[in-house]
């Protein structure tokens, strides 16, 4: 399946800013990956602003 080259952008920017990791470590993650970390992510920053 391909995705929208803006989706894959905003996935590895919003996970670039909050995990600092390289942009090869992002790009060489499975689509299913990424989305899951992006999901974990948001939820730990909603924790985070509640508590």
């Amino acid at each position: 399946m391909r995705h929208e080259t803006s989706d894959l952008w905003s996935e590895v920017s919003y996970l670039a800013y909050h995990l600092h990791w390289p942009l090869d470590d992002l790009l060489d993650l499975e689509h299913a990956d990424r989305t899951r970390l992006v999901r974990q992510v948001a939820d730990l920053n909603e924790r985070a602003l509640q508590g």
